[in-house]
């Protein structure tokens, strides 16, 4: 039995001026601008999830308007009308739960009610929630009062869903968005909670909690609440993790480090660790969904890679890294074993880590022919592709056993034929990259694990007198891809890798 006159957080710690709301910034300005300034709505919607502070802050602005003095922002706590309104015993100030009194004829009284005026205060305010939940008899039987109302009479709606709500509604409100709030913002107020009450806090727990609520100061409290009575006066991480089921961060951390390094091992240890210490999953791979999201993010504002999960990854493998660990959530959630289907959907995201497109294929295999040497005397098509070109050597000795290198930026590339009587400059230059770009708005597209051991592996030939200078190390090296990639590569570039000879200047249709 809970002692006489014990409150639970969320209660006790409820704001009461406009100060003490945290997180809704936003919301504070307009309001303290608009009463400082004397231009309040008749009728305001606020909008938000559950526990974002929407109800409280129409009791706030109730303070305000009817106040000792008022309307002003700063009032006294301890005037008599705003301690009314505290313990709901203000005739003035109406709070109706919309849920159960959602019929036209709730909503007449509501209008009867308009006609008259205010017994002890400036405004009679109505305070509406889960407005959302009236029918659309009772919304149409306040149109006309919510539109013109008597100059004494405020509105404020509130709902969690504003799709809900008629149209005719919102555009005779003045619409304010309350935001999530925070994970950092949640765990600070939770830190000044802890120390008033004489309860000591680690600040992972505190953190853990705050992830647990989800943008809800509310939440957050209900929680902190239930903490307490399970740990008493000194929480831990770990009293928070066992009673809802979460992972630690450094459990998260070494999950997302398995799947950057490929480590299907490490991987399935962790999920049996899970499962043996009952955690939810879903929750788990929300976890791993928000480190994905970051390193992506980091990858886009850099160089086009992110090495936070323990790996450097490319953008485009964290994307679909992201899009993997995303589909997943229906097997987990809806599938007849949600351990069997947590680890698949993680050796899914392995393989998503290492895969590559197919417009990224196509620069590796240009790269690879730019590191072909080159025959002296022969003429030289100079080419913009993603490429560097490779120093001429002074000799045209080949070294049979260095691997092409596979580099990335935008250069000009030197592609070599033979002397056949075209001239260098009679052939128009070739934009690899209006190629590549052509290629990538196409709508046939294949995923694949890149086999770079087939591109690095490939060998400098010695030089031929008529035969393209590696043309048969060359054509093993494509021919050793995916049926596939070959045809996708046939298609998109328009040669035929089996004859890579050059064509007379009579019969040449477009550059090679």
């Amino acid at each position: 039995m809970s002692e006489p006159g014990f409150q639970v957080i969320a209660r006790r710690w409820r704001p009461r001026c406009f100060d003490e709301l945290v997180g809704q910034e936003h919301i504070v300005r307009t309001l303290r601008n608009a009463l400082e300034t004397k231009r309040m709505a008749h009728a305001y919607l606020f909008i938000g999830p559950r526990g974002t502070g929407k109800t409280t802050t129409a009791r706030i602005l109730a303070k305000a308007l009817n106040c000792a003095g008022g309307p002003k922002p700063d009032f006294s706590l301890e005037d008599p009308v705003c301690l009314a309104i505290e313990k709901g015993n203000c005739l003035d100030v109406v709070e109706i739960d919309a849920a159960s009194n959602r019929g036209i004829e709730d909503a007449k009284r509501i209008r009867d009610e308009c006609q008259y005026a205010p017994s002890n205060c400036p405004f009679k305010v109505f305070i509406i929630d889960e407005v959302h939940q009236l029918s659309k008899d009772a919304f149409n039987a306040l149109l006309k009062t919510l539109e013109e109302p008597p100059p004494w009479v405020k509105f404020i709606l509130a709902t969690t869903e504003a799709d809900k709500i008629l149209p005719t509604i919102t555009s005779r409100c003045q619409r304010l968005e309350f935001h999530p709030i925070s994970e950092e913002v949640i765990a600070a107020q939770l830190a000044r909670i802890v120390k008033a009450d004489g309860v000591t806090a680690d600040q992972h727990a505190l953190t853990a909690i705050a992830r647990l609520a989800s943008g809800g100061m509310r939440d957050s409290q209900s929680i902190l609440d239930q903490v307490i009575s399970f740990s008493g006066k000194k929480i831990t991480e770990a009293d928070v993790l066992s009673i809802y089921g979460l992972a630690s961060v450094q459990q998260v951390t070494d999950l997302c480090h398995g799947i950057a390094t490929c480590d299907g091992k490490k991987v399935l240890a962790l999920c049996d660790a899970f499962h043996v210490e009952g955690r939810d999953l879903l929750r788990v791979l929300a976890d791993l969904q928000v480190r994905v999201r970051a390193a992506t993010l980091d990858s886009v504002r850099s160089s086009g890679t992110s090495a936070q999960l323990g790996a450097p990854l490319a953008t485009e493998q964290l994307v679909r890294l992201l899009e993997c660990l995303q589909e997943g959530e229906n097997g987990i959630r809806q599938g007849l074993s949600p351990r069997a289907n947590f680890e698949v959907t993680l050796l899914k995201a392995i393989e998503q880590s290492r895969s590559r497109s197919i417009d990224l294929l196509i620069k590796d295999i240009a790269a690879a022919a730019a590191g072909l040497p080159r025959e002296p005397g022969q003429k030289k098509i100079r080419t913009t592709a993603a490429a560097p070109a490779a120093p001429e050597s002074a000799s045209p000795a080949p070294v049979a056993t260095a691997p092409v290198a596979l580099p990335t930026p935008s250069r000009v590339v030197d592609v070599p034929i033979e002397d056949s009587g075209i001239l260098e400059d009679s052939l128009p230059p070739l934009d690899v990259e209006a190629a590549e770009a052509e290629a990538s708005h196409s709508d046939r597209r294949a995923d694949f694990v890149f086999p770079e051991a087939a591109l690095a592996s490939l060998p400098v030939a010695e030089v031929g007198k008529t035969a393209f200078p590696g043309e048969k190390e060359f054509v093993e090296a494509v021919n050793a891809l995916p049926p596939g990639l070959k045809d996708k590569l046939k298609d998109t570039i328009g040669a035929d890798f089996t004859a890579l000879r050059p064509i007379p200047a009579g019969k040449l249709r477009r550059p090679l």
